[in-house]
């Protein structure tokens, strides 16, 4: 199997399938799995009662309740589906600037995410972006469709380095809503330079209704770029060169606007229950991964 970018490694992988993806409650409409429905129907497990209403079947029925009250009620029990998990790596120019691409970190770490979601019995979509949506690989579930996914995205990004697109986020979330995918929760793995700001950039996540989890693939050159003097520096999503003075004030302003950028990012994770994990692109990505996985699992 083509596997440029090594992302089925075995060691990772095994490591990946020892953490679990845990849902407080996932959309009804799924199929079987292991989560928690928001949903009430023929489940195993008990969960509550309401009072019956014409058309309900009589099978369900508690007729104990109905011989000590005299009350017809009917016994709800909890379904068990599948959370859906929407995977979106940045591809764009910025994620291959380095001699070691950002790109193949959030590949593996989009992997290793379908790796358990695959396992746990969940659908698990792939849908790679840059100045738009890749949306051509289709969400699919199943143990053995890793190594399909694994393909398909190494596909993609070769295509996307060889077009090296800026980011446009927004846009890439715009069309995500656009494709109406049942709730659940979506991974964004990227280094969130975004030329159109971060209020672009948050606008529009505040519109997606899933679960957001926001890796930011970094370095920490970049709060810390350790340059002073006049000097030249290009845009890395643009390409655009820039003279600029750095002094210890400059360098102040900088710090901020970037502490400023990714502290926005953490507030609108947390308000939906979401979370935002820097991964250090230049160390080990499970190790780093695994801090969201509190024994063992993340709770979504």
């Amino acid at each position: 199997m083509n596997d440029p970018f090594n992302l089925l490694d075995p060691d990772f992988l095994q490591q990946a399938n020892a953490m679990r993806v845990v849902a407080r409650r996932v959309a009804p409409a799924g199929r079987w799995a292991e989560h928690r429905s928001r949903d009430r129907g023929q489940g195993m497990e008990f969960r509550d009662y309401r009072p019956y209403s014409p058309g309900d079947e009589l099978k369900t029925i508690d007729w104990n309740v109905y011989r000590r009250l005299g009350r017809f009620v009917v016994r709800l029990f909890e379904e068990m589906e599948d959370l859906p998990i929407y995977l979106m790596p940045d591809l764009s120019r910025s994620m291959w600037h380095d001699a070691t691409p950002r790109a193949i970190t959030a590949m593996k770490v989009a992997i290793a995410f379908a790796s358990i979601g695959l396992d746990q019995h969940d659908r698990v979509g792939v849908l790679p972006f840059g100045e738009d949506l890749d949306s051509s690989i289709r969400p699919t579930s199943g143990r053995g469709r890793l190594g399909l996914l694994a393909e398909s995205m190494s596909r993609a990004a070769e295509k996307a380095r060889d077009k090296s697109g800026g980011t446009d986020l927004a846009t890439s979330l715009s069309k995500l809503r656009g494709l109406r995918m049942r709730e659940g929760l979506l991974v964004i793995i990227s280094d969130f330079f975004d030329p159109h700001g971060i209020e672009v950039m948050t606008a529009e996540l505040k519109r997606t209704r899933h679960r957001p989890l926001l890796v930011a693939v970094s370095c920490q050159e970049d709060r810390e770029p350790g340059l002073q003097g006049d000097i030249r520096v290009r845009d890395c999503e643009t390409g655009d060169m820039q003279d600029v003075s750095v002094t210890a004030s400059v360098m102040e302003e900088y710090r901020n606007a970037y502490d400023g950028h990714f502290e926005r990012l953490r507030d609108f994770a947390r308000s939906r229950q979401g979370n935002l994990l820097f991964l250090d692109h230049e160390s080990d990505v499970m190790q780093q991964l695994s801090q969201l996985f509190e024994g063992g699992s993340y709770v979504a």
